[in-house]
């Protein structure tokens, strides 16, 4: 495996992109590589930025991905692609140098068809930062260990992905049906091909969180969406960790609610409030996100259990 094809999902990352495609030229790894970017109906200067880099590295690619969706334009990005190896990156995250060159060793000594390690949530501002903290605890969005670290092994998904061409190719590709959890679901149709899905938290990839409190609620509504969605097109495929957004969710309203009939009925939802505040400062690097991080840790759970529980059956069919 001596060349690679970096496969790049683009729509509306102005601010990003340079940093994104700089740090993936600047890649240790020995052998060829090239960087296809499939660029959407972009509404900034994304596709002249994406032209002028384009112009001054003869490596990277460009087509054009008109839906704007990031499955369709991830699997345009394979289809122009031509390794044997495809690293799955988004514009708005940052690999460290020697990414590339470690996942090809990974994929040839674990005999994994996809490797990936720690989604490493950065934010700039308090309120990202807030978000970041709140993504890498097992108290914020769950224990999987693309967010919080952990020992090296199989899991059922990792974050972004180094596949092998050959089983991305024998599954299908990304299922372009899927606006959100588009990632899982491939893990899911690989491991039942035969496949597994390696973990190394060394893989470490800089993700920046939503900038704002409305499009962090958009972001886990979709989630929890769409990952109802892959429970009805997989059978078998939710567990707790999946649930407790939306049992959490369910069981504050019912307290809020009843609570109006008997005081009593109040104390699950103050004792959720209450785990959220004592809890924020476990999880806080500072007194300023620990001031934001009871209304982003909420917003996080309560949105993805709403958009789970009130996804559409016509999603799975559509």
């Amino acid at each position: 495996m001596n060349s690679v094809s970096v496969i790049l999902p683009i729509l509306n990352e102005a601010d990003y992109l340079v940093n994104c495609v700089e740090a993936i030229l600047k890649q240790k790894f020995s052998g060829q590589l090239e960087v296809v970017l499939a660029i959407g109906p972009s509404v900034d200067n994304t596709m002249e930025i994406a032209q002028e880099l384009a112009r001054n590295d003869s490596r990277i690619k460009i087509i054009e991905n008109p839906s704007g969706r990031t499955a369709a334009g991830l699997n345009l990005a394979i289809n122009r692609s031509t390794s044997p190896v495809i690293v799955r990156v988004d514009g708005h995250s940052n690999i460290p140098e020697n990414y590339i060159e470690l996942a090809v060793e990974l994929l040839n000594k674990t005999g994994a068809v996809n490797v990936g390690g720690l989604m490493a949530a950065e934010g700039r501002t308090t309120f990202e930062r807030a978000v970041a903290s709140a993504m890498r605890s097992p108290l914020g969005v769950g224990a999987a260990k693309f967010h919080t670290g952990g020992q090296s092994g199989e899991v059922d998904t990792v974050y972004l992905g180094v596949f092998k061409r050959d089983a991305l190719l024998a599954v299908g590709g990304f299922n372009e049906h899927f606006t959100r959890a588009q990632d899982w679901e491939l893990n899911y149709r690989l491991r039942k091909n035969g496949g597994k899905i390696y973990f190394d938290p060394r893989l470490t990839v800089t993700y920046r969180p939503r900038r704002s409190l409305i499009a962090l609620a958009r972001q886990y509504f979709e989630y929890g969406r769409w990952r109802r969605v892959v429970s009805r097109t997989h059978k078998g495929t939710i567990n707790l960790r999946y649930l407790a957004p939306p049992l959490t969710m369910l069981g504050v309203i019912f307290s809020l609610f009843l609570g109006m009939a008997h005081p009593l009925l109040f104390i699950p939802a103050l004792v959720y409030f209450v785990f959220l505040l004592l809890s924020s400062f476990m999880i806080g690097k500072s007194l300023k996100e620990v001031f934001y991080l009871p209304i982003v840790r909420a917003t996080m759970q309560m949105c993805w259990g709403a958009g789970f529980i009130t996804s559409p059956k016509r999603l799975a069919n559509s």
